[in-house]
């Protein structure tokens, strides 16, 4: 008997490729640009590919798409939903890890810890001198969190533990939320906040979300972490505020576009402390994003309901 056929943008990890063994015949993602393939049955996303109404419309025996990850921004929903493909996606298995890593870049960015690290392995670097990259407290500092869903509500149980004070925005407050945090506009939360984290979902309405206006609403001493998507901000306001001093720093596990071209200025800012979306990057996490996007792809194929469908 003949496995399903799935359509993948690897290559996979050797964890994924161990689960998927035996179960799925995985084909590549160039499969996909056939005018009609009627032998696929499935889709499996482990970067950040295009699936568009066009795809899924060449291939019109597919039964799920399924996204190892949270965001589906790449992902046609609407278009799989009305020809009732299930799309699958990993929420709550990595909201610590990259809560871990929005407070990582807290820290770096507020303590300069990179620029330190520079200075400490310098060769000329033979003097302490005490008054050498000062930077602000994080502990008892505010911090404006974007986005209080999940792992917005995982960066507001940390700070908690640093004694900061924590505003949220989100489209509708939260009234029975189980973590002490102060409702804020956008605009009062960008003017109030030492720290500002960014954790929503890219959508239309959040895409270009912190511009120009919005950063020069921001302290010159504040610092803009982003942990979202790298389209929430609109990256030349952005490198024109760390240029300028408009704000202290950014701390990005995301950018626009990413990578970033290798010349792009917001790589010479010593103010910016830039990681290549590691926000999920732990061996636990990414080995439960593996088990649970697997277990909704063979979910979608047998014709069941998703583990974890999305809305």
């Amino acid at each position: 008997m003949s496995l399903p056929r799935v359509i993948t943008d690897g290559p996979l990890s050797p964890d994924l490729d161990r689960m998927l063994h035996g179960h799925v015949e995985l084909l590549p993602w160039s499969a996909a640009d056939a005018d009609r393939d009627d032998s696929v049955c499935g889709i499996y996303t482990y970067g950040h590919p295009t699936v568009d109404h066009q795809m899924i419309d060449r291939l019109p025996n597919l039964r799920v798409i399924s996204n190892n990850g949270v965001g589906v921004d790449h992902i046609d929903v609407a278009a799989a939903r009305q020809r009732n493909v299930a799309v699958g996606n990993t929420p709550g298995v990595l909201d610590g890890a990259t809560a871990d890593m929005a407070f990582a870049l807290i820290l770096a960015a507020g303590r300069r810890i990179v620029e330190s690290d520079r200075l400490a392995r310098a060769e000329d670097f033979d003097v302490q001198r005490p008054q050498v990259l000062m930077a602000h407290e994080v502990h008892g500092a505010t911090i404006g969190i974007v986005g209080l869903g999940q792992i917005g509500g995982q960066v507001a149980r940390r700070a908690l533990g640093f004694d900061m004070r924590v505003l949220y925005y989100n489209r509708r407050e939260i009234v029975d939320g189980d973590i002490a945090a102060t409702y804020a506009s956008l605009d009062r939360l960008l003017a109030e906040s030492d720290y500002v984290v960014l954790t929503v979902p890219l959508s239309s309405s959040t895409t270009g979300m912190i511009g120009t206006r919005e950063i020069e609403l921001m302290k010159s001493t504040a610092v803009l972490v982003n942990v979202a998507r790298g389209p929430v901000v609109d990256t030349a306001a952005l490198t024109r505020a760390l240029q300028e001093g408009k704000i202290r720093g950014a701390g990005l596990d995301v950018t626009d576009p990413e990578p970033l071209p290798r010349d792009h200025p917001l790589l010479s800012q010593s103010n910016a402390v830039i990681t290549p979306h590691l926000g999920s990057a732990t061996f636990e996490t990414r080995r439960k994003m593996a088990e649970l996007s697997v277990e909704n792809l063979l979910a979608g194929l047998r014709g069941d309901t998703l583990t974890t469908p999305v809305n």
